[in-house]
C-alpha cells in the first residue's frame, strides 16, 4: 500500500502540459513541474518503452527542490497520437530533440534512466550550454553476458510481437527486485504497447548489439560537466563496476553503487527511494542539502 500511496500523490503535483514542435518533425508532449522556490530546472530522460508515468518516483524526490521537465519520445505516450511513426529514430535524433528541450526550457541539470544514457551521453557530447551538471543511472556502456541475454531475447519477442513474452521477460530480468504492484503496472504496461513501439524497440535493440562500443566510450570525451552515474548494486544488468569504465573519458565523473537495488532503483522500495533521492540532491545541489542539515 505504501507504493500505491506515492502513486497517488504524484498526481497531486500538476504540471503545465504543452505539445512542442521540434524541428519541424516531430512533436513532443512535454510536462512542467514548476515550484517558485526552486533556482534550477532538471529534465528527466526516459529508458526504453518508458513514458513520463514511469518516473512518477522520480518526480516526487526531485520536486518541489527543483523544477522538474518530463517528456515522451514522438513515438511514445502522450506524443504518440501527435506524430505519423513513418521511420525509426535514431539515439542521434532523439539527442537533437532533448537538445531542443534543454534550450526550450532553460535546464541546467539533467538526469536519465537505463537507455535513455545513450540519447543523454549523444546529447552531451554536443556540449550543451545551459547543462551545469548531469546523472545518469542504471546504464552501463558495455554489454555483458546477462544484457546481451536479455537484449538477444527481446529482440526475438518484438519481432513477433508477442506481447506475454515482452511483458514477462522484461519483469523476470530488469524488474527482478520490483514490488508485486510495479510488476503488474510494468507488465500491462509492456504488453500493451503499438506495433511500432515494438519495431522502435526492436530498431534499437539491433543498433545496441551491432554497435561498436569504444566508440562509444570515446565519443563521450567531450563531456566536461560533472557527470554522476548511479546503479544499483543487485543490478547484473547494467553493472556498477562496467559504469566506470566512463572515468576516463569523461574527466568529472564521479559513481555510486546503491546498496539492496536493482535495476529500477528508487521504484523498488521505500529505502531505496530514500538513498536514490539523497545521492540526487548531495551531487545536484550540496550546498541546499547542506543548509538543510545545518538548520535542523
Amino acid at each position: 500500500r505504501p507504493m500505491l500511496d506515492s502513486l497517488e500523490s504524484d498526481a497531486m503535483i500538476k504540471p503545465e502540459i504543452a505539445v512542442l514542435d521540434i524541428q519541424g518533425h516531430y512533436r513532443i508532449h512535454t510536462e512542467f513541474y514548476r515550484c517558485d522556490t526552486a533556482e534550477n530546472t532538471i529534465i528527466l530522460v526516459n529508458g526504453s518503452m518508458a513514458t513520463t508515468a514511469s518516473f512518477g518516483q522520480t518526480l516526487k524526490n526531485l520536486h518541489p527542490h527543483l523544477n522538474v521537465v518530463l517528456y515522451d519520445q514522438p513515438y511514445a505516450g502522450q506524443s504518440k497520437p501527435h506524430n505519423p511513426h513513418q521511420k525509426m529514430l535514431t539515439r542521434e535524433l532523439e539527442a537533437q530533440v532533448l537538445l531542443e528541450l534543454i534550450e526550450h526550457f532553460n535546464a541546467n541539470y539533467l538526469l536519465s534512466f537505463s537507455w535513455g544514457g545513450t540519447a543523454a551521453l549523444t546529447a552531451l557530447a554536443c556540449t550543451p550550454r545551459r547543462i551545469e551538471k548531469a546523472v545518469i543511472s542504471s546504464f552501463s556502456p558495455l554489454i555483458n553476458e546477462a544484457m546481451r541475454d536479455y537484449l538477444e531475447r527481446g529482440r526475438s519477442c518484438l519481432a513477433a510481437c508477442n506481447r506475454t513474452q515482452v511483458g514477462n521477460l522484461v519483469n523476470d530480468t530488469l524488474g527482478k527486485h520490483l514490488p508485486p504492484l510495479f510488476k503488474r503496472f510494468n507488465f500491462r504496461h509492456v504488453s500493451n504497447l503499438a506495433d511500432h513501439e515494438y519495431a522502435q524497440m526492436h530498431f534499437h535493440i539491433n543498433h545496441v548489439l551491432n554497435s561498436d562500443q569504444p566508440c562509444f566510450l570515446s565519443a563521450t570525451r567531450g563531456i566536461e560537466i560533472p557527470v554522476l552515474f548511479i546503479n544499483g548494486a543487485w543490478d547484473e544488468y547494467t553493472v556498477a563496476s562496467d559504469a566506470r569504465h566512463f572515468a576516463q573519458p569523461i574527466a568529472h565523473s564521479q559513481f555510486i553503487s546503491l546498496e539492496n537495488t536493482g535495476h529500477f532503483l528508487d521504484m523498488e522500495h521505500k529505502s531505496a527511494s530514500h538513498i536514490s533521492k539523497t545521492a540526487l540532491l548531495n551531487f545536484l545541489q550540496p550546498a541546499h542539502t547542506e543548509h538543510r542539515q545545518h538548520s535542523r
